[in-house]
């Protein structure tokens, strides 16, 4: 579960799922950003959302960035989520790479939160995936294609299911005509996606220490997924998806973020 889950456990707030931001009876607090072990980052030049001064607070094994809440609730904008992940950003930049990063939105009333249902409760299994992340940093990739033309390249292999495809056009098909036709599409449509995906997986997979799968976010993105890997195998890595994407001759539309905190691999198992 993400660790800011756990703040809720045994208070009276309530996680949005559709923003991930939680929602109190106060009107300010403290905003919490990431979890990383002693002595932690310095925070002089650091600045968090709504311009408020990014500070640290030490609990236990462990320093937490934080700024003064303005608000009780924050919308999961572009700015603001911006803001958040600048804070880690700039931290990791400084060198300290080893951290676990808190879901947007957390808000809390008082620090006494914080020890009774975070870090007294987990205090190990925070330790442990501290010491999991040490050395490892956490990529990204976003893989998008033209439907339009991959179904086109699909039907130059696949000539019995073109035949029977331009057949049918023109004419007055029954429901079960469409229906099978359809179908038939959909499936050589779908092991076509497998392939490229595949190919993907396999290479990229043996450089990884952890992946995380993610749901597709478009109609277009045939993958999302992140990557735990170790912080000198990023130039190998990133050659890997470039070859990849040459195979492909340019077909492919591809987001890589070699460069952001590791939050998909920030997960706490549950009690």
């Amino acid at each position: 579960m993400p660790l800011s889950t756990a703040l809720t456990a045994t208070t009276g707030w309530a996680l949005n799922d559709l923003s991930g931001t939680f929602q109190t009876i106060m009107t300010t607090g403290l905003y919490l950003y990431g979890i990383f072990p002693q002595p932690g980052p310095a925070t002089d030049d650091l600045v968090g959302l709504d311009k408020q001064p990014v500070r640290s607070h030490v609990m236990s094994d462990f320093t937490i960035l934080y700024s003064e809440a303005q608000k009780p609730k924050y919308l999961t904008s572009r700015r603001n989520l911006l803001s958040h992940e600048r804070v880690l950003e700039a931290a990791m930049a400084a060198g300290h790479r080893t951290l676990l990063p808190l879901q947007f939105g957390l808000v809390i009333p008082t620090w006494d939160a914080v020890k009774d249902d975070l870090v007294e409760p987990y205090q190990d299994s925070l330790n442990s995936l501290l010491h999991k992340l040490d050395g490892q940093r956490e990529v990204s990739i976003k893989i998008m294609w033209d439907q339009a033309a991959e179904l086109e390249r699909m039907m130059a292999q696949n000539p019995n299911l073109k035949a029977e495809r331009d057949r049918l056009q023109g004419k007055q098909l029954n429901m079960e005509e469409v229906i099978q036709i359809g179908q038939a599409i959909e499936t050589a449509m779908g092991e076509w996606c497998d392939r490229i995906i595949n190919d993907f997986q396999s290479t990229l997979g043996q450089l990884a220490v952890e992946v995380a799968e993610n749901d597709t976010l478009t109609a277009d993105m045939i993958y999302n997924a992140a990557y735990l890997i170790p912080w000198e195998a990023e130039a190998q890595f990133s050659a890997a998806i470039e070859a990849l994407d040459a195979t492909y001759d340019d077909r492919l539309r591809i987001r890589y973020n070699n460069f952001t905190a590791p939050f998909n691999f920030a997960q706490l198992e549950r009690n």
